[in-house]
């Protein structure tokens, strides 16, 4: 068993470095605790990634929560998510700051459309790698499409698409064999009593600032009712989620553009840690435009605590009862269906950043947004088809194509602005 010290340098170590998105972040804590320091079994690891995964909010940082309380207990597991999170949270503050000062500059601007076309490639990139993983019969398939068109059509808010996939799951569900998961360091005395307990002590936690901010109105009431909402519903990781927070967040209570959003995203994908960062970065930025610093630091550190206290509390809540949890069928064809759902969220999203960056104007229409095709900007038109390449043909790191994004766009607008003068 690790001592604190070992585990407050390598969860550290792992906060400061894990950069890439949940894939690469998965990758980097099998290194550290199966490969390099031999803390966890292969076994204990996929089956804390397959609870993890059952489970609303980002996936990486509940796996290193559950790491954490394996090794150490509730306190290893809180020394563990919060190291995930905090370095990254840190650097969002600074990077709201930066972008409220200096946002509106011309070359700052450029270089942000290089950003929103490296985005665009990211989440495409993460459609292609779902779909592999997803489509791999006709119903997961009929789900992702049913998704997409009940969510780019507004017929259904992404809570109910969730809701409905999970429902049809367990309906379809088939008794299937229990996973090869090792699980028996899970076992612990009195089960139940440590899931009350953990209810008990991180729902008040979780509850605590959001009845604060209830009782103050405002502003600062709808950033905790709407990000505790969105902790209970992020099936899927972040990309899922951005779909439902950007009609939210730009239309329902006009916090942001559309513009703001997408940058939003592109400079939470340049930190460490989860991307569900990008939710801090969101409340913070709508504070600073509401009210000034006071009010985006207390905006930003209402976000934070309720998007990731709830992970704290599911964590601790269902640790004792992993097994159980890992051979339930039902569970697990619930799990299926969510994820083909995701699909479909992922897929609207991806439409929607595409349409909104290539083209200045959208109009509606019962089928959802469509082009005004006199509108399309040929600069973004170049830079997003570069970045697929890069991210699809070429492989290169996330942080490569969104610095080189950034470099051409700045180059090309530069260029373009002379030639106007010349």
């Amino acid at each position: 068993m690790p001592s604190f010290s070992d585990l407050l340098r390598v969860f550290g170590r792992i906060g400061l470095l894990s950069f890439g998105g949940p894939a690469a972040q998965i990758g980097l804590m099998h290194q550290e605790l199966v490969d390099r320091s031999g803390w966890l079994k292969e076994k204990e690891f996929l089956g804390a990634l397959s609870f993890c995964m059952l489970l609303p909010g980002p996936e990486a940082m509940q796996l290193a929560t559950f790491c954490g309380w394996k090794l150490r207990g509730t306190l290893g597991g809180v020394i563990a998510g919060s190291l995930f999170v905090l370095p990254g949270a840190a650097l969002i503050f600074s990077l709201v700051a930066g972008y409220a000062a200096f946002g509106d500059l011309p070359l700052v601007a450029s270089a942000f459309l290089g950003v929103k076309a490296a985005v665009v490639a990211i989440i495409v990139q993460a459609l292609l790698g779902l779909s592999r993983k997803v489509l791999t019969n006709r119903t997961n398939a009929a789900v992702a499409l049913a998704s997409f068109a009940a969510l780019y059509s507004s017929i259904l808010p992404f809570p109910a698409v969730i809701v409905l996939a999970a429902a049809l799951g367990f309906v379809l569900s088939r008794q299937s064999a229990t996973p090869d998961l090792d699980t028996s360091r899970n076992h612990v005395a009195n089960p139940w009593r440590q899931t009350v307990t953990a209810v008990v002590v991180w729902g008040l936690l979780w509850l605590a600032p959001v009845v604060f901010a209830v009782s103050a109105g405002g502003f600062l009431k709808d950033i905790a009712l709407f990000f505790s909402q969105l902790a209970v519903v992020t099936f899927g990781g972040a990309y899922a989620v951005l779909a439902y927070m950007v009609q939210a967040v730009v239309q329902d209570f006009g916090w942001l553009t559309t513009d703001q959003m997408m940058d939003a995203l592109g400079l939470a994908e340049t930190t460490p840690g989860p991307l569900i960062l990008v939710t801090q970065f969101v409340a913070t930025l709508a504070g600073q435009l509401q009210g000034g610093a006071s009010l985006a630091l207390t905006a930003g550190l209402l976000a934070l605590w309720c998007t990731f206290i709830p992970c704290f509390l599911w964590i601790f809540a269902g640790a004792p009862h992993v097994s159980r949890i890992l051979s339930n069928p039902r569970l697990s064809s619930a799990l299926t269906l969510i994820s083909a759902a995701v699909l479909g969220v992922i897929a609207n999203l991806s439409l929607w950043f595409t349409l909104n960056l290539l083209f200045a104007e959208t109009t509606s229409s019962p089928i959802g947004a469509l082009p005004v095709l006199a509108s399309f900007d040929p600069i973004a038109g170049v830079l997003t088809v570069a970045a697929i390449f890069a991210m699809l043909k070429l492989r290169l790191p996330l942080l490569v194509v969104l610095a080189l994004s950034t470099v051409v766009a700045m180059t090309l607008c530069l260029l373009y602005a002379h030639f106007l003068r010349w």
